[in-house]
């Protein structure tokens, strides 16, 4: 049987760092504070934000939540931002996803500044990704596959890595990031011919199609290292990721689960951008 690469222990020795920074601001007088912006009262965004504010007083970081009404208008958004963008006191900005029909998503990610923007919306942030840039902040997704791969100690450099999936989100950012550890990397998606006959060759997969269970055991080999990044419902209330875990973990080397894995790291490296802001803004950091 396959190791499970749990994202638990991921994450604690990720918070073990986040602490001790926080602390080396605090005796410099400076405190870490992230401003999330909820529009509406959507139960998604409120559990999240419940995560948030748990890992936050964890963390020793400081957190506004400015709440907005679910008819608010353009103008009253673009005035948040100014706002927030300016306030010294705000290290990081997030704004809850997906947003009513009449505020522009394209206009907001415009608008947050690059240096606050942790959960890279801002395209100059993504543009530093593409150039291979780490002044900026990646996806938190991708960047959390990165972290669990470090480590449990999975060799990057020279590795042959197959992306499942493309999107701005996750597939394209992620394999820059690999490329940036020295990985050969090849992305694979819905136009992809024989798709197995490509990912049952790599050392590792990563999977991010957005299909419950799409990825079979004919996708996959022995030796194999396989990182799911799927969150779906299987259809009968359960969560479960893009890979047919129970089907595959017996035939690979070692695999994420989908509840406890890649998306357990992603909120704690969302904050670990908002103490990287606070140190770039402290001068703790270039």
């Amino acid at each position: 049987m396959g190791v499970k690469l749990a994202g638990k222990p991921v994450v604690e020795y990720l918070r073990e760092d986040i602490k001790s920074r926080v602390a080396i601001l605090g005796e410099k007088n400076s405190h870490p504070t992230l401003l999330l912006i909820r529009v509406g009262e959507r139960e998604d965004d409120i559990s999240y934000e419940r995560s948030i504010l748990k890992n936050c007083e964890l963390l020793g970081i400081k957190i506004n939540v400015k709440q907005l009404p679910i008819d608010v208008t353009m103008e009253e958004v673009t005035n948040v931002f100014a706002e927030a963008n300016t306030d010294k006191n705000v290290h990081g900005i997030m704004i809850f996803r997906p947003l009513p029909a009449q505020l522009d998503v394209d206009v907001i990610c415009n608008l947050i500044d690059p240096a606050k923007d942790i959960d890279c919306m801002n395209p100059i942030n993504l543009e530093k990704v593409f150039e291979g840039g780490s002044t900026g902040f990646a996806p938190c997704t991708p960047k959390a596959v990165i972290e669990i791969l470090k480590y449990y100690e999975i060799p990057l450099k020279g590795a042959n890595v197959v992306v499942a999936g493309r999107s701005l989100v996750v597939g394209k950012p992620l394999a820059m990031l690999l490329l940036d550890e020295n990985a050969t990397v090849s992305i694979c998606h819905s136009r992809t011919k024989d798709m197995p006959s490509v990912t049952s060759k790599a050392d590792i997969v990563v999977a991010a199609i957005g299909k419950a269970k799409f990825m079979t055991e004919n996708y996959f080999s022995q030796d194999q290292i396989v990182v799911d990044v799927g969150i779906n419902d299987d259809g009968n209330g359960k969560i479960c990721g893009d890979v047919d875990y129970d089907a595959v973990i017996d035939k690979v080397k070692a695999i994420t689960p989908a509840l406890g894995g890649v998306g357990l790291i992603t909120t704690t490296i969302l904050l670990n951008h908002v103490v990287q802001a606070c140190e770039k803004f402290s001068g703790v950091i270039e």
